[in-house]
């Protein structure tokens, strides 16, 4: 299942997305679940598989949402693979180097991101994010899988002199609308096995970063166990699980987006998230 959040004649709702277009939650099942996030916190997203009753439409006649619009969390993975981690320069962590994304700091697939005005260095970052379906609480590795909704492409938009103000991240990461999150949630079963998935990022339609899920130091289950062991997860929340080699901050000269470049992240069976740069 593909399921996605999108504003279609002014409102915003929910549904999913097949090869005969997207097609709206009916009303009665929306009065129970009136959004993604709620049908994930019961546990019923499976279920409704055949609630989903409206006409299909064209994907081009709704504007898309991040696939949960409001996720309580956003824990942003660094530095996860080697390449990475030694173009810029760092050590192999210890442990995952966690940091918070805001929500309003994401857009959904097709709308602009926002180049910051006050910044010249603003690169992107092509990430698999994982979205959990269920509460997980000092979760085992064992019991990680278990916890996973599904995928979803994330572009980690990053705005580099402000994250290099402090060691801390925070700032560089959280301008409004510098992410983005989508096309939509494929949930576990269609997604297969993630960790033969490759990551590709474009710009303008040059390849700049590769990737296999499977290279991450901190794989999706030891991400969870660890991020577990802090903060109690709830349905909805995402998890972005770090950038492969190549970012813009690495080459020589350093390649920052500009506006008018158009950002995507290729992602295979999870889909392509692209976003130009306004």
């Amino acid at each position: 299942m593909k399921a996605l959040s999108f504003v279609i004649d002014g409102r915003e709702t929910w549904g999913v997305s097949d090869d005969r277009g997207i097609r709206e939650l009916g009303a009665g099942a929306r009065e129970r679940f009136p959004d993604l996030r709620s049908a994930l916190a019961a546990g019923a997203l499976e279920s409704l598989a055949g609630a989903f009753e409206s006409e299909p439409v064209d994907p081009a006649a709704v504007d898309f949402l991040p696939p949960v619009p409001s996720p309580g969390k956003i824990l942003c993975v660094g530095v996860n693979y080697r390449p990475h981690i030694e173009e810029m320069g760092r050590e192999v962590p210890a442990h995952p180097v966690v940091f918070v994304r805001f929500a309003d700091s994401v857009v959904g697939h097709g709308r602009a991101l926002q180049h910051p005005s006050i910044s010249e260095q603003y690169d992107f970052e092509g990430e698999l994010a994982v979205i959990i379906g269920e509460r997980a609480w000092r979760t085992t590795r064992d019991e990680a899988w278990d916890k996973v909704a599904g995928f979803t492409a994330f572009m980690d938009g990053s705005v580099r002199d402000w994250q290099q103000h402090t060691p801390q991240f925070t700032a560089g990461k959280n301008f409004r609308g510098s992410g983005a999150a989508g096309p939509w949630l494929v949930t576990r079963d269609e997604a297969g096995d993630v960790g033969e998935l490759t990551l590709r990022t474009y710009v303008n339609g040059e390849e700049m970063q590769r990737g296999r899920i499977g290279e991450l130091v901190f794989d999706i289950p030891a991400l969870i166990e660890y991020c577990s062991s802090f903060a109690m997860l709830e349905p909805g929340d995402l998890i972005v699980t770090g950038t492969p080699g190549g970012v813009g901050a690495a080459r020589v000269p350093p390649r920052w987006l500009r506006p008018g470049d158009l950002v995507e992240v290729d992602l295979g069976v999870i889909g392509r998230l692209a976003n130009p740069v306004t």
